[in-house]
């Protein structure tokens, strides 16, 4: 999803228009039609492709966990998240972003495996900067669902900070927040000390 319209296979504009659609309105609320109209080509070439709207639905689930992961391998590769910039993910990942936490409202079992692969990666994350938590698998996914709630509550989000996240401004104003949230501790090692100490 980061190529020119133009420079994809019709193939390509069909899935790419199918995800976009599929994570603003649901499986449901996207119609072949729709999906077809506004990759530029006609229906039956949408099933000629794809067949029906579940195999196209099926397409999408792989190419987005499959793109997603790509994505965050090319992020960690070097183990610094300082560079991330939200302005250029932005047109790449967060249609992917929203297309998959729709998929999972939607009882998607690839785009469960995908929630999942992403807590492993957390706790991997955790081992390799020498995070110590108490219960890491906890921890891994609790982080991972933050993440992802911005999606899910994007509307609700949008309208405390006063700005559309879908936007490219609204995006990279919640990923900075994001990474702040993930990079200001909220206790001193003093205060994680004393409360690990009252829990003994």
């Amino acid at each position: 999803m980061d190529r020119r319209a133009e420079d994809l296979t019709a193939r390509a504009r069909i899935r790419d228009a199918a995800i976009r659609l599929f994570g603003e309105r649901g499986i449901e609320g996207a119609s072949i039609r729709d999906i077809a109209a506004a990759a530029g080509v006609s229906s039956g070439l949408v099933r000629h492709h794809f067949g029906s709207k579940e195999s196209l639905r099926a397409a999408c689930d792989r190419y987005a966990k499959e793109r997603m992961l790509q994505i965050g391998a090319e992020l960690t590769q070097d183990h610094d998240l300082s560079g991330l910039d939200p302005l250029a993910l932005h047109p790449v990942a967060f249609p992917l972003q929203l297309y998959i936490v729709r998929s999972m409202m939607d009882g998607s079992e690839t785009a469960t495996a995908l929630f999942l692969e992403g807590v492993d990666a957390v706790e991997e994350w955790t081992m390799a900067y020498g995070i110590e938590p108490k219960d890491r698998r906890g921890y891994a996914a609790a982080l991972a669902a933050i993440k992802l709630s911005v999606f899910v509550f994007r509307d609700h989000v949008s309208k405390a900070i006063g700005e559309d996240i879908t936007t490219l401004d609204g995006y990279n104003r919640i990923g900075q927040a994001l990474m702040e949230v993930f990079t200001i501790p909220l206790l001193t090692q003093e205060q994680v000390d004393t409360m690990r100490k009252q829990e003994k």
